[in-house]
């Protein structure tokens, strides 16, 4: 989305959102919070979002989440925005003694969190928190670095001690504020005039920035986010034309403007460790594209760091549209970078969902705006994102494979595939929450979960849980699918929750699966399996799921299975 501005935002409030997807959200804070409310509606408009806020009164936290019956309750927010402004902090500090002002910033957090238990105590909607705006008071001068009795030493305390509080609180979620005025300057992002008149700590020309990173989250958690990155070569990871220049003559490491390129492949290999995909798309001979990773000495990304290479003389939207294909992924989970603008527009006007940064024109800023883009938020990180491009490039091994069989079943049956089916336990919380928020295609009712909902669901009895895991002979697939069965008093037992990792489609992996749920219900004596389809924009391809497995259709979305007449569906996978 090309930056937007307050007026326009503003002007979106009038517009018409029916069709829109509802979201409410309360939005709380010690601060005027009314123009910061308006600026997330209007940029909710922006993503066919119909955001219904509660604005909570002036520094109204404490009776809102002490009241059981109060409005912030009643209005059952999906989600619940927190803002504490650090300048009502620094007047608070300023009237406490010396010997208070040392443990200000462990008394602040043990406010905050008591705020946290309140609101989990009653909901389940996620709490999203701006971190703080850190303020030198220039009491000390750079003494203040120094000294616990420095306001800019307490609330750089307390900036650590709320990452290290919302990282254990499986609810919270911070959004980064302080970042956003590191980068443009306190005295461009507060207005002195602003704060003592309307009691507002931001510029409001700063609100649509602020309103996209609240929205980068909430997108993050209800499972719309990118999860790879498609790059160019020429002048983008490298200086000059490998084609023309040869690998020797290209720009790279200590040569001339090397430094640009390889502080901008060290930034790729950061998010490629974090389990963002890679993959190349390039005007290119193949051969002299590929030399660089194989040969170049000072080259930091490696041909192995990429799921796919593609490196031909083809348009490149077509060569992004069978990068999007092989890796069975959304387009609007993908980023191309590329330094050509003629190249983006192309791609730009020919594939809609996909996201293509308008990067400046100059290569030492790519890094700059890339890191200040916030193209890959997350809400979670799980042991095995790092694998996500051994599991890709795996499966390009398995679809060569494919090949040389003459017939789809042997070929099945040459993977030597085994799975696990087990409980879920905490070990694996953090990939069962992930693969919850991320899975849109293969999800039979696109319920959404965090790590605490996971865990409380593993910890109550009216649920069975189970999660799969998939190895063969290629390699192991890791946990890739998610059951949540639940128990019901009519001898029925519930599909809650049945989603699949696609990168397992056509296995027989949702035969397993399915077999798996029946099975359990029929040794745990219930009379009925019942499943539910509700329908999504991109969940399409599992609309006939549970008739094509046997499951008698209901009508509105409702399928049953007797688990004592079921026949159970044949397939190539061994149970560990």
């Amino acid at each position: 989305m090309e930056q937007i501005t307050f007026s326009q935002l503003k002007k979106n409030l009038k517009k018409d959102t029916t069709g829109f997807k509802e979201i409410k959200l309360a939005v709380l804070g010690n601060c005027a919070t009314q123009l910061l409310s308006h600026a997330l509606r209007g940029y909710a408009y922006e993503l066919k979002i119909a955001l219904n806020v509660f604005d909570a009164d002036y520094d109204q936290l404490e009776p809102q989440t002490l009241d059981p019956n109060s409005e912030l309750f009643t209005f059952e927010p999906n989600y619940i925005l927190i803002q504490l402004c650090s300048e009502k902090f620094q007047l608070e500090f300023c009237d406490l003694s010396p010997e208070e002002q040392e443990s200000f910033a462990d008394r602040v957090m043990a406010r905050i969190q008591e705020y946290w238990r309140r609101v989990e105590a009653r909901t389940k909607a996620p709490i999203l928190q701006f971190d703080f705006i850190e303020i030198d008071d220039g009491v000390f001068g750079n003494f203040g670095l120094k000294t616990q009795k420095s306001f800019l030493y307490q609330i750089r305390k307390l900036n650590m001690l709320f990452s290290e509080a919302a990282s254990k609180d499986k609810q919270v979620f911070p959004i980064a504020l302080n970042s956003l005025s590191a980068q443009v300057g306190r005295d461009t992002f507060f207005d002195p005039q602003l704060f003592y008149i309307a009691k507002m700590p931001i510029q409001v020309d700063f609100l649509p920035q602020i309103a996209k990173r609240v929205f980068d989250t909430v997108e993050a958690l209800v499972g719309h986010f990118r999860k790879c990155a498609v790059l160019d070569l020429d002048n983008t990871l490298w200086g000059g034309v490998v084609g023309d220049d040869g690998m020797e003559g290209i720009r790279i490491g200590e040569l001339k403007d090397g430094k640009i390129y390889s502080d901008l492949q060290r930034y790729f290999k950061a998010l490629r460790n974090r389990g963002i995909l890679l993959a190349v798309c390039s005007k290119n001979e193949y051969d002299a594209a590929i030399r660089p990773f194989r040969e170049h000495p000072e080259m930091v990304l490696r041909e192995d760091d990429f799921v796919m290479f593609v490196a031909n003389w083809e348009d490149k939207a077509s060569n992004i549209r069978r990068i999007r294909e092989t890796l069975n992924i959304g387009m609007d989970s993908i980023v191309f970078i590329d330094d050509n603008p003629f190249e983006r527009n192309a791609v730009r006007s020919q594939i809609a969902d996909l996201t293509v940064p308008e990067l400046p024109p100059e290569p030492e800023k790519y890094l700059d705006f890339l890191r200040k883009s916030n193209l890959f938020e997350t809400v979670s990180v799980s042991g095995e994102d790092a694998k996500r491009t051994q599991q890709y490039r795996e499966e390009a091994q398995r679809t060569e494979s494919a090949a040389t069989f003459a017939s789809y079943d042997e070929y099945l049956q040459s993977l030597e595939m085994v799975a696990e089916a087990k409980p879920f336990d905490s070990f694996h919380f953090a990939r069962i929450a992930q693969l919850t928020q991320r899975s849109n295609q293969f999800n039979l009712r696109t319920i959404r979960y965090t790590e605490s909902d996971i865990k409380s669901i593993s910890e109550d009895d009216h649920f069975i849980t189970l999660y799969f895991t998939l190895k063969d002979k290629f390699g192991d697939h890791g946990l890739i699918s998610v059951v949540v069965l639940e128990k019901r008093d009519n001898g029925t037992l519930f599909i809650n929750e049945f989603l699949m990792s696609c990168r397992v489609l056509k296995r027989g992996m949702e035969e397993f699966i399915i077999n798996k749920i029946v099975n359990t219900a029929k040794e745990n004596g219930f009379t009925l399996v019942e499943g539910e389809y509700i329908k999504t924009q991109k969940n399409a391809m599992v609309a006939n799921l549970y008739t094509q497995h046997g499951f008698t259709d209901r009508g509105n979305g409702i399928f049953h299975a007797d688990p004592n007449t079921y026949i159970f569906t044949p397939n190539f996978i061994q149970e560990n």
